[in-house]
Order: C-alpha cells, then sequence, then structure tokens
C-alpha cells in the first residue's frame, strides 16, 4: 500500500510538471505569434497556474535599444492602477475606516463642498463601480493643452472646481468608465489614513510584496520601456499627480505576478481585501464590475479582469479565482486590440 500511494505522488508530481510545461510552451507560441505579426510592439508577459510562474518576452525597451524586454522591463501599467487602488479601499474596509456603501459627503477633503442634489447620493462603492454620474476629465482637451503630459494641468484645486460646480448626476447609477472617480477615492483614502496616497500604496501593498519594481513618483530607471502611441510616435510616461490613484503606477510583469500570487493566496490582508472588490456591485445587460474589477462568468468560469491604456502602452490583467490562474500582458505600444487579441486567444486556447 506504500509503494501505491508513492507511486501515485510521483505521478501527480509528473502530471503536473508536464501540465506546467505545456502551459507555458502554449502560451510562449501565442505571444510569439502576436509579436511576429507586430513586430514594432514590445511584449511582456507573466502568467501563474497553482503558485508556479511563466514568463515571456519579445522586443527590445524601445526601437533605438538593442536591450531586450523582459519580465523585469518597466511599463505604465495604466488604469490597472484602479484594482491597486480599489484594493485599498477594501482593506480601509477590513481596517474600519469605512463601510464600502458608506455615503463620500464626510470622507472628502474640506475643499470639496457637494451641491445639495448630490448631498448623501454618492457611495463609495459607486466610485468604485463606475456608476456615480459624476463628470469627469475631457482627455481630448488635454491631450490638446499638452499631448506629452495631458494631466499635467489637473490640480487639487481643478477637480474641486469641478466637482463643486456639479449640480446633478445625470446618469447615477448607469455605468459610465470615470478617472475622477478613482482620483476622488485616492482622496478618500488619504482622509482617513491622515498619509498621502503614495505612501498608502506603499506600505499596504508595494512594501509588504517585496515589489522593488513598481514606482510611483521616482521612476528614472535603466530597464524602462519607452512608450509609443497608435501612429508610433515616443510617448512619455505620465508623472505623478493628483489623478496617480487612477492610473500612474509603473510596474513590470514580475511584480504584478507577484500580486496576483498575493490575491489568489488565502490569509494575507491583500487576498482578503481582493474578496471584497470581487463582489458584484453593477450589473446590466453588458457587464458585471466589482471594485474596479470586470467580472466575465460562464458555465465554467469566473474571470476577473481590467484593461489599461496610458498614451503610449495598453495591458490587461486576468485571474481566476476557483482555478487559481492569472496573468499579465504588458505592451509598449497604445494597442487595445493586440492586447484584446492575446486575452482572447490565450484565454480560448489554453485556460477556458
Amino acid at each position: 500500500m506504500k509503494t501505491s500511494f508513492t507511486f501515485l505522488a510521483v505521478l501527480l508530481l509528473i502530471s503536473s510538471f508536464s501540465f506546467g510545461q505545456d502551459f507555458s510552451k502554449k502560451i510562449d507560441s501565442i505571444v510569439k505569434d502576436n509579436y511576429q505579426k507586430n513586430p514594432d510592439v514590445g511584449i511582456s508577459v507573466g502568467f501563474i497556474d497553482n503558485n508556479k510562474e511563466f514568463f515571456t518576452a519579445y522586443g527590445k525597451l524601445s526601437k533605438e535599444s538593442k536591450v531586450n524586454i523582459d519580465k523585469n522591463s518597466i511599463f505604465e501599467i495604466a488604469s490597472i492602477t484602479k484594482i491597486l487602488t480599489s484594493n485599498l479601499i477594501a482593506q480601509a474596509v477590513i481596517d474600519h475606516k469605512f463601510k464600502v456603501d458608506d455615503y463620500i459627503d464626510s470622507y472628502l477633503p474640506k475643499r470639496y463642498v457637494l451641491n445639495a442634489n448630490l448631498k448623501n447620493k454618492i457611495k463609495i462603492s459607486d466610485l468604485a463601480s463606475h456608476q456615480s454620474g459624476l463628470p469627469d476629465l475631457d482627455f481630448g482637451k488635454l491631450m490638446e493643452l499638452n499631448p506629452q503630459q495631458p494631466v499635467s494641468s489637473v490640480t487639487e484645486e481643478s477637480l474641486a472646481s469641478m466637482i463643486n460646480k456639479c449640480t446633478e448626476l445625470v446618469d447615477y447609477g448607469k455605468f459610465r468608465y470615470s478617472t475622477i472617480g478613482y482620483t476622488l477615492m485616492g482622496e478618500i483614502l488619504e482622509t482617513v489614513y491622515g498619509k498621502s496616497y503614495d505612501e498608502i500604496i506603499s506600505e499596504k501593498i508595494i512594501q509588504p510584496l517585496k515589489m522593488r519594481n513598481t514606482f510611483t513618483k521616482e521612476f528614472n530607471v535603466k530597464n524602462k520601456t519607452t512608450g509609443y502611441n497608435p501612429d508610433g510616435g515616443a510617448q512619455e510616461f505620465f508623472k505623478w499627480n493628483v489623478t496617480a490613484p487612477a492610473g500612474l503606477v509603473k510596474s513590470n510583469a514580475s511584480d504584478m505576478i507577484t500580486y496576483l500570487k498575493a490575491i489568489l493566496t488565502q490569509g494575507n490582508p491583500i487576498s482578503e481585501a481582493a474578496l471584497i472588490t470581487e463582489k458584484i456591485y453593477y450589473k446590466d445587460e453588458k457587464r458585471e464590475m466589482g471594485l474596479g474589477l470586470g467580472i466575465s462568468t460562464d458555465d465554467q468560469n469566473t474571470i476577473y479582469l481590467k484593461s489599461g491604456d496610458s498614451m503610449g502602452q495598453s495591458s490587461i490583467i486576468c485571474y481566476n479565482r476557483a482555478k487559481k490562474w492569472g496573468f499579465i500582458i504588458l505592451l509598449n505600444q497604445r494597442n487595445s486590440k493586440m492586447r484584446q487579441n492575446l486575452l482572447n486567444t490565450i484565454y480560448d486556447k489554453v485556460l477556458k
């Protein structure tokens, strides 16, 4: 009997190892094929399956560089920052700083004076699930002012003025993607913790997970990629300002897999907070939303995902908690079509 158990254990180990190798080879083949069809776009992909990590990358840090992109190359994760912010919101709920369905009124900085029509109307969960009805930034106009740093003109004062002038929530309760909502969430976190957003994300996510290549204000490092807009023009990384909680974190495939590993492993604050973000807070005929996360469900799988686009880079993070896999895709060009093709192909051919 002992021999049988030993044989079974070895067989399971070999099967698991073989599956991991097959998993890795299939994803690498898909990524390589996409790169060969888009040789001007650098790609870094990380994936995790039952705590086993795999990485693949193609391309150079820039069109002029001879240095290969790898798992440590720095990208703008753009709006994937929002799931880090929503995780911080959920950690604040666990810390008893507020409840997720509390109204935002008493948690905003004093410079905000909400119109009477808005008081006791907007919940923190409304901000996090993009249904607050608040006005948002006009990126078209911001790009006209400064094509390289469009959010540079957004300040605490201009943000407060926009919110204070709002007299009606025209589409409250309906999904409308919002940068302002996540910017306000960052300010709410600063109010309840008495610290800057930069300090909070460092103390509660970056430092505990030892994400040494995840950057906020300072990101002048040698292994940084160059971003390119859809026309192929070089695009600067966004500089840190008040809109940071909505999309200004810089990271790499290795650190983002570390984050995925944390949320897929029970018994730590980040994983416990992630469970709160994965609840459904908004639903219509087109989508289901958690806190910052899109939720896609079929007969066999529930997938949590978030995409990101800066002016010069595209990315997406996706995971399945039940099956304990997840992956991150980072592109050094704003190319949502390529990103979506990678996501669909990896899911349909490998993970479904």
